[in-house]
């Protein structure tokens, strides 16, 4: 019996030690302090965002967004943001242990206080994978809440902070579900950015859209690229556009 005590508990330290971290080809994140942990959102926005020489990624958290933007983008220079101790902890681990950290800056900080602080650069693109429950009950958690909850980012202080942080043409790409798209559109409109590729993502063919990437222009666009893209095929097999965009991020095992 005493031996079955051990192996278990042994099992049990691998496993909690196991999600602590997620791996990728290239880099590994590091997830016991952050509330929010490596998901869908993230890797999707990380893989479909649009990029240029400077880009600011609003609520870093784990870092996974700036990581991948890193890899994609061998020129940017990267400026991270977040409000949470417990995902700065995080975040500053896996930006040092990664091959990109020279070019990767993290500031614990809100996006409300970067706004006015006295040294704001202008970037190239924007991403934020941003909070959008704001009509159920905030969890008990102050991390959670912050993570998913708009109380803490509000879509007009993010969007309105994200354009004056724009240059003009630059680029707001973000990942939110269907209920909150159409709010959060106007809102867009509402202060000049253009509606540049929708990416409507599926789970699979048969149903409706899970989650929305959106890109939008400072400026004013022509016409609006809409793509509708499934995770799975209906035999729920990974689909060769998913295998595809995540092909040079997360390890075979992972699809």
């Amino acid at each position: 019996m005493l031996v079955d005590f051990v192996l278990c508990s042994v099992l049990l330290f691998v496993i909690i030690m196991a999600s602590d971290f997620f791996n990728f080809q290239q880099f590994t994140i590091r997830q016991s302090h952050a509330a929010m942990k490596v998901g869908t959102d993230s890797d999707l926005l990380g893989a479909l965002s649009f990029g240029g020489d400077k880009v600011l990624d609003i609520g870093t958290g784990t870092g996974v967004l700036s990581l991948m933007m890193a890899q994609r983008f061998p020129q940017a220079q990267i400026t991270a943001i977040e409000i949470d101790e417990g995902a700065v902890l995080d975040a500053t681990y896996n930006f040092q242990q990664s091959r990109w950290s020279s070019r990767i800056q993290l500031h614990h900080i809100s996006l409300q206080d970067y706004l006015i602080g006295e040294k704001r650069d202008l970037f190239n693109s924007v991403v934020c994978n941003p909070p959008y429950f704001d009509r159920s009950l905030e969890c008990p958690d102050l991390g959670r809440t912050r993570a998913r909850h708009t109380s803490s980012l509000p879509f007009e202080v993010l969007i309105q902070g994200a354009y004056s942080l724009l240059v003009d043409g630059g680029f707001f790409s973000v990942c939110i579900p269907p209920e909150v798209r159409k709010d959060f559109l106007s809102q867009c409109f509402s202060v000049g950015f253009s509606l540049h590729t929708q990416f409507t993502i599926k789970t699979v063919p048969e149903r409706g859209a899970k989650r929305y990437v959106l890109v939008l222009v400072k400026g004013h666009v022509v016409t609006t690229q809409e793509m509708c893209c499934c995770m799975r095929n209906s035999d729920r097999t990974r689909s060769d556009w998913y295998q595809e965009l995540m092909a040079d991020f997360l390890i075979c095992g992972k699809l």
